[in-house]
């Protein structure tokens, strides 16, 4: 153990030292310092100044260096390639000449020599060329694949499985398109003809091929892959997180919240208020004074035409079959049945396409929706898996997120994934679900959360709320009197920060 002093003087050395081959008053230092019990040595030459952590952490925190000082020059490949870090404790590269393999605490690196496989620099496309990184290359994307597609049983533990190869494939043409495709397999010919891996380059060939439906789609063993050359391609990443999302909503037991406005004026009175914040939260702002004359008088507002169908439209799907309570019951039904929600609700705005598929990706803020192409398929593969939720609430809560996930159309995905979810509980004469102005950001923040961590938490729990709010209105009442109720519960506030959304029953803040 060194001394305080000593401590004190390892405390200002890098984690990782190596010993140099021209600098012997360097390589004397090092050897003085371990020694004095300053450093310790992790492998040939490698040395540690970290006399506390295990070796294993440390090799893991620094591989890149170590790498780089006993393999200069080496090309991550393989699988390592895609990985770019060493994955369940191995590593893989290729080099011209030099040491194999390498056993370092916690980490086996493996690699390839021949004089054919050092890394390519200087090539005809840049594209072909393998990105170098303080010592050591990164295989180009090309070469990763053609690598990984080497039939050779003696390289199955450093490579990806084909159906993963495939895949990825497939996410290039859905996020990046044909252009891009093609341009990664012009680049891997040229890899191809200087590595010698014409065969791989075939393989590649045909995969590519087959996705943009102009070879066979047999040689394919993924089912994404398969999907796109079938015409019906399909956003995977999502679909995990739709399976994510269900099996908490299945964990979770729902108490049943009896529908309180199932007929006549309350029921009337419960789609206006829907309907008016459904909208609100999305920018379409209105008093409540200007929807009631544009729900119940049918008011056109001045200069607002657009936005004032846009309220009227989204009343008449929360009021009216089969919109109201005959939500979809197959997938093909689940399709169209969007479709005729957004149209209906969009239905003054034809530039934004009502009704039809986007034709553009959209986003909001860093979130990319799904690809325009794999719309369908994945809708339709999302709503296979609903069979498995049986509760209302569940079957509610994972149908309005998967639209918004999916993010169908060019305009109105919010309206259209509410107006369903509210559909789901209707047909089971359970308390539809109004999200309040001041609890916007309780449902945008949880629907965030699932998005980015798969936390169906917060989405759950705001939920719960907003359909025990909506269940305490009383809806048989006169517009103004529903208008002094909400101001009473704070619900039409925008400030979070300074307001609550309050219980109509007992006046406190609402609670789960």
């Amino acid at each position: 153990m060194p001394t305080p002093s000593l401590r004190r003087i390892t405390d200002h050395l890098p984690e990782v030292l190596f010993t140099p081959a021209d600098d012997n008053a360097e390589a004397q230092r090092l050897v003085r310092l371990r020694k004095a019990g300053q450093i310790r040595p992790l492998y040939r030459g490698v040395y540690t100044s970290n006399l506390g952590a295990d070796a294993a952490d440390v090799v893991r925190r620094n591989w890149q260096p170590i790498l780089a000082y006993l393999a200069p020059g080496a090309v991550l490949s393989h699988r390592s390639a895609f990985d770019t870090r060493p994955t369940d404790g191995w590593l893989y590269f290729s080099r011209a000449m030099g040491q194999r393999d390498l056993d370092l605490p916690g980490l086996n690196v493996r690699g390839i020599v021949k004089a054919s496989r050092g890394a390519l620099i200087g090539t005809d496309r840049p594209g072909a060329s393998d990105t170098p990184y303080r010592g050591i290359f990164v295989a180009s994307q090309p070469r990763a694949f053609l690598e990984n597609l080497t039939k050779d049983k003696r390289l199955n533990a450093r490579q990806l499985p084909r159906p993963e190869l495939e895949a990825r494939l497939e996410q290039i043409v859905a996020v990046r398109g044909a252009q891009a495709i093609n341009s990664l397999r012009d680049d891997a010919r040229e890899v191809a003809e200087r590595l010698g891996l014409s065969v791989e380059f075939k393989a590649l060939d045909g995969i590519v091929g087959a996705l943009l439906g102009t070879h066979t789609a047999k040689a394919l063993s993924s089912r994404q892959a398969q999907s796109r050359a079938q015409g019906m391609p399909y956003d995977p990443i999502r679909l995990e997180l739709f399976e994510k999302v269900l099996q908490q909503l299945l964990a979770h037991q729902f108490a049943e919240v009896p529908e309180p406005a199932r007929r006549g004026a309350p029921r009337e009175m419960f789609a206006f208020v829907e309907s008016y914040f459904s909208n609100y939260i999305e920018g379409t702002t209105f008093t409540v004074e200007e929807a009631q004359d544009i729900i119940f008088n049918g008011k056109i507002i001045p200069l607002r035409i657009e936005d004032s169908h846009d309220v009227k439209g989204t009343f008449d799907a929360s009021l009216r079959d089969p919109y109201y309570s005959q939500p979809p019951r197959t997938a093909e039904e689940f399709l169209e049945w969007i479709k005729r929600v957004n149209a209906k609700v969009m239905q003054e705005r034809p530039d934004k396409r009502p009704g039809e598929w986007k034709a553009q990706a959209n986003q909001a803020g860093s979130t990319l929706f799904v690809q325009p192409d794999q719309v369908p398929e994945t809708l339709r593969k999302a709503w296979d898996l609903m069979a498995q939720l049986t509760q209302p609430m569940q079957r509610a809560l994972y149908a309005m997120f998967i639209v918004s996930e999916i993010h169908p159309f060019h305009d109105g995905n919010g309206r259209t994934a509410r107006v369903l979810m509210n559909a789901f509980l209707s047909a089971q004469a359970q308390c539809r679900i109004i999200v309040p102005t001041v609890f916007r950001d309780d449902y945008l923040l949880s629907l965030k959360a699932l998005s980015n961590n798969a936390d169906a938490t917060p989405y759950i729990r705001a939920m719960t709320i907003g359909q025990a709010w909506s269940s305490e209105l009383d809806y048989d009442v006169t517009v103004p009197n529903m208008n002094a109720q909400l101001d009473a519960c704070m619900a039409k506030k925008e400030d979070n920060r300074l307001y609550r959304l309050m219980s109509p029953k007992t006046k406190l803040p609402m609670a789960i």
